[in-house]
């Protein structure tokens, strides 16, 4: 998906262009998997130095797909050109800083009478291995993203006495209220664990990763969503970020700025003739489909016959509606009741198809069980 993902990094710098973006958020996954594939990490590369060319400053977090150690590599070098990495926990309490007023660099420490926002990154918190680091004796979600959320409230606190502070935080989590997609995996062996809202309420803004789909949890707390649709469970979604206006008084604004899907995505189902023949799914032969056959009988060459009209189907499946008499007996049960050998290899035939055989089929068993008699005989 290299080529749909570049199409997004160039509506993604165009929005910072248009828009005068200061900070773009990027609350992980940066990549999908923790030993990314070099072409990946060129495009991530290129698209770091267009935005930061664009005038914006990047904070990333690290998320559960990511190797936080691989993606925070020269971090305090990165710094330095406006590219600020939070993927190791003693930066929990480290936030960029900015003066109100769109101001670079992030200088802003030692304002007296000015207000500052204070971004704060979370990164994916995996609870066996922080809790100890973060002085918790329960390995759960909730704990170590509680522990993480007041180390941020105490530093909050800290700074409101030299300045007015805005605090904006970027976590990758599962928090309670999201609605999940077949894309994401499981934050925890048996589940996920989700952690609920309150933990980031007195927080100015809260910008989550993790869920696929953009989405608000409250006034303060949002989902931005995957910028591409990654399984047809997303096929609905309407993929875009959230644009954030902060003055000296806080947040005044939160506006959605949307982003073109690449190709879009088509469920379909119903009989293979249908399909193929009805003017109602005109709008699919350009989508990238997931096909649902739904005839008695699995039709024969099903894959090729959708391509035809539907050449980008990428996933097919069959869940027979009805079908012919007798399919309601058990496969043990009929092969018990076959008559003779042939039979057999029919029956399995259709067992493992959905379909029975035709004759040329029926005839070419036929002859491999004599080729085998004939054989079984010589010797």
């Amino acid at each position: 998906m290299l080529d749909a993902q570049r199409a997004f990094v160039d509506q993604l710098v165009d929005a910072v262009a248009r828009h005068a973006v200061d900070v773009v958020l990027i609350a992980g996954d940066v990549y999908d998997r923790a030993l990314p594939g070099v072409d990946v990490v060129h495009l991530l590369d290129d698209a770091l130095v267009r935005l930061t060319s664009a005038g914006a400053q990047v904070m990333l977090t690290s998320g559960n797909h990511d190797s936080a150690i691989r993606l925070g590599f020269a971090s305090r070098l990165l710094e330095r050109g406006g590219v600020h990495l939070r993927t190791r926990l003693d930066s929990l309490d480290q936030p960029l800083l900015l003066p109100v007023g769109g101001a670079s660099g992030g200088a802003a420490e030692g304002a007296v009478d000015g207000a500052v926002v204070a971004i704060y990154g979370i990164p994916w918190l995996e609870p066996r291995l922080v809790a100890d680091q973060l002085g918790v004796e329960t390995a759960s979600h909730f704990e170590v993203t509680r522990a993480a959320t007041d180390l941020i409230r105490q530093d909050v606190e800290r700074r409101s006495a030299t300045a007015a502070v805005h605090s904006v935080v970027l976590a990758h989590t599962f928090a309670s209220g999201g609605i999940s997609s077949d894309s994401e995996r499981d934050l925890s062996i048996g589940g996920v664990g989700a952690v609920p809202l309150d933990l980031f309420d007195g927080f100015s803004y809260t910008a989550l990763g993790h869920l696929h789909g953009r989405q608000s949890l409250s006034p303060q707390v949002r989902y931005s969503g995957s910028p591409l649709a990654y399984s047809f469970s997303e096929a609905s979604h309407q993929k875009g970020a959230w644009l954030i206006d902060i003055d000296a008084g806080g947040v005044t604004a939160v506006q959605e700025v949307l982003w073109d899907a690449p190709r879009t995505l088509a469920v379909l189902r119903g009989p293979l003739a249908e399909l193929l023949e009805s003017s109602e799914y005109s709008w699919a032969e350009t989508a990238y489909c997931q096909v649902t056959l739904t005839d008695a009988q699995r039709p024969a060459r099903a894959m090729d016959q959708l391509r035809s009209r539907f050449p980008d189907t990428l996933v097919l499946s069959f869940e027979p509606e009805g079908g012919p008499a007798g399919t309601a007996s058990t496969y043990s049960s009929r092969l018990a009741e076959a008559p003779d050998d042939l039979a057999v290899c029919c029956g399995f035939l259709e067992h493992v198809r959905g379909r029975v055989p035709d004759d040329a089929e029926k005839a070419a068993l036929a002859a491999a069980l004599e080729n085998v008699r004939l054989q079984e005989a010589s010797l």
